[in-house]
């Protein structure tokens, strides 16, 4: 059971870093955060996505995205986001901290509960040095890692925002996925209605190359991530059972 839902967490966080890294492929590598995106930002406080996780047709859990009232973090005012995905014997919290225009992560808090070692995950962004620190703790152990690259650094949850304020979106539409270990091209390959617990919707298709998952998110006014699939390994997926904003 723990390899199975050790599969399952990386399957599906990378999965949620396919669709939600969704960067300019034109994008100046030296670029400051705020000139990152070029697309407005708007407010979505109070959000609230609940995603049934699903092994072909065996419910397993559920996963909640939350957009909560901004925060402070180190003196300045920032986005606060957190996403918790609830299994048998597993629970994995992240809360989020982002800069509120570009909505690039500044700091994540993750917290890990497989049974019986708890593990505690905090990774500090700089983006003007293009650097990720990640530190974890387990078993009253420390572990450091350096990530250093050519560019800003995303974080999976953040980065629907961009692709979600796009005013226009046409099939052959392509983007670079940039996550700290690795990159992707995805590409919006049709638009098609899609049925997932919550209903049925128009939505974009989104897959990547290499081919590791597909993505749906409807084609409306919110842009809502209603259904992730990945397609190696045991095939999990997030399907939206409730969409909510306050």
């Amino acid at each position: 059971m723990r390899k199975i839902t050790i599969l399952f967490l990386s399957i599906i966080l990378t999965g949620i870093l396919i669709f939600i890294t969704f960067n300019k492929a034109h994008l100046e590598k030296t670029e400051l955060s705020r000139q990152y995106y070029s697309a407005p930002r708007h407010s979505r406080i109070g959000e609230k996505i609940t995603y049934r996780v699903r092994l072909g047709r065996l419910n397993l859990g559920k996963a909640v995205f939350k957009q909560l009232p901004k925060t402070e973090l180190g003196g300045r005012n920032v986005n606060l986001i957190t996403f918790e995905t609830r299994l048998a014997r597993f629970t994995d919290l992240e809360k989020i901290y982002s800069d509120p225009e570009s909505f690039l992560p500044l700091r994540v808090e993750r917290y890990v509960s497989t049974w019986p070692f708890p593990e505690k995950i905090i990774e500090d962004y700089d983006q003007g040095k293009f650097i990720l620190v990640i530190k974890k703790f387990k078993n009253n152990k420390q572990r450091e890692t350096v990530i250093k690259k050519d560019s800003v650094i995303n974080n999976a949850i953040l980065l629907p925002y961009y692709v979600r304020d796009i005013a226009k979106l046409e099939v052959g539409y392509n983007l670079i996925a940039g996550l700290p270990a690795q990159e992707f091209i995805i590409e919006l390959v049709a638009i098609e209605e899609v049925e997932v617990p919550a209903g049925k919707f128009m939505a974009y298709r989104f897959e990547s190359r290499p081919k590791k998952f597909k993505v749906w998110i409807s084609a409306d006014e919110r842009r809502i991530p209603v259904k992730i699939n990945g397609t190696i390994g045991l095939g999990y997926s997030l399907v939206m059972q409730e969409y909510s904003i306050n």
